[in-house]
């Protein structure tokens, strides 16, 4: 069987960087693969086979961290490599493990051409989508057991089987269907690219969109939740407060609300633009709105609601804790009122559009107030509206709330 090792080549001038190679042994043959990799002599264990990461200095250490990261990764890219030419059956030699490590063929293992395309999607700026690719990535590799597959083999029994895991983790059928789709586009381009012929792995697994649970909530439990007292738990009261401001807001996205900026915010109006389809909307500012971002105004910052507080960090990191957080507090406080829906901040979008309905307002006004412009379906009846014919119907829900 071919082994792989990790091997220190240090520079013949004294004070210069040395550079990190791999050495493929097979059939007594063995075969060296260079790489970039620059380290010092101090910063490598021979007797252990791999960096050493001790510097006071951050950057330095950093840059450690991140080259025993590519190691790691190149070393199980080349274990994969082995694995599969030992399943194409009869012999191959250390040459072979060489060759494919460094043409394109290592495109031929789907976890690794996934990331790949994470990758590139990273440079592309499409955060979202990242996170998207890379929670289906995990599930999938926890199912490989960490194990790699050549594109060649994903047929239609593994993704069969991947789904029957999938069930018995109690994952729902929209997540299933959810990462299936994900699986597919990124086969999909690999088969586009043409590292593999298509043969249609997904034709047996669901892909399709069941029918949501109830999320929404009645007025009334709305009202309840308006008038709890939370006052001796500042983190309930937070995520309440967030709840209503996203149904007072005709229920605003999280992600909406935490980039929210002071200066969005004029002449009485609100304006932003949704993260999700990136169209534009304007909402009345109403006195209920002002109260919540009153409560919670840091001067200083620039956001109008400290979902993000600490400036200068990752803001995307500070949104996604937080988000957590909320639905945390939001699940107890559901629990400890008897809820038999969950309670999220989901909720308060769901629980906004059928308070509307409700209050007989046109599924075209409750499209238009909820930025659904991708949504056909709640936007057949009218083009476009005028934002007045809008504000006036969350006027009529805030109204419908605060009355006793």
């Amino acid at each position: 069987m071919a082994t792989v090792k990790v091997k220190f080549r240090p520079s013949s001038v004294d004070g210069r960087e040395g550079t990190v190679y791999y050495q493929v042994i097979h059939g007594r043959v063995a075969r060296q693969i260079n790489t970039s990799y620059k380290l010092f002599p101090a910063e490598w264990s021979k007797r252990h086979s791999r960096i050493v990461i001790t510097p006071s200095n951050e950057d330095r250490r950093q840059y450690l961290l991140l080259l025993d990261k590519r190691i790691a990764e190149d070393t199980d890219r080349l274990e994969n490599v082995i694995t599969a030419l030992g399943r194409k059956g009869g012999t191959f030699t250390a040459d072979d493990v060489t060759s494919a490590f460094h043409g394109e063929h290592y495109g031929l293992f789907f976890l690794v051409f996934m990331r790949k395309v994470i990758n590139g999607l990273r440079r592309l700026g499409k955060v979202r989508t990242v996170e998207t690719y890379t929670s289906t990535l995990n599930s999938f590799t926890r199912f490989m057991d960490g194990k790699d597959i050549p594109l060649g083999d994903m047929d239609s029994d593994l993704m069969t089987a991947y789904e029957a895991w999938l069930k018995s983790e109690e994952i729902s059928m929209n997540t299933i269907s959810f990462y299936m789709r994900i699986l597919r586009a990124t086969y999909n381009r690999a088969v586009e690219k043409g590292l593999v012929t298509q043969r249609f792995p997904f034709k047996h697994v669901y892909t399709g969109v069941d029918r949501t649970t109830k999320r929404a909530v009645p007025l009334r439990v709305i009202k309840q939740l308006r008038t709890l007292d939370l006052s001796l738990h500042p983190g309930k009261r937070f995520a309440r407060d967030m709840l209503l401001f996203s149904f007072y807001t005709r229920g605003m996205s999280m992600v909406d609300m935490a980039f929210l900026k002071k200066k969005d915010l004029a002449n009485g109006i609100l304006s932003y633009r949704r993260k999700k389809t990136g169209q534009q909307l304007f909402i009345k500012w109403e006195s209920c709105m002002q109260e919540i971002v009153s409560r919670y105004n840091i001067p200083e910052s620039p956001y109008l609601l400290p979902v993000i507080a600490r400036l200068g960090m990752d803001e995307r990191k500070q949104y996604i804790n937080a988000s957590h957080r909320i639905n945390r507090y939001l699940k107890a406080i559901g629990k400890e009122l008897g809820l038999s829906v969950p309670l999220t901040h989901y909720v308060a979008r769901h629980s906004w559009a059928s308070a509307a309905r409700s209050k007989n307002i046109p599924i075209s006004v409750i499209s238009e107030g909820m930025g659904h412009d991708s949504e056909t379906t709640t936007r057949i009846y009218l083009a476009s509206l005028d934002t007045a014919t809008i504000d006036r119907a969350n006027r009529l829900i805030i109204k419908s709330l605060c009355r006793e």
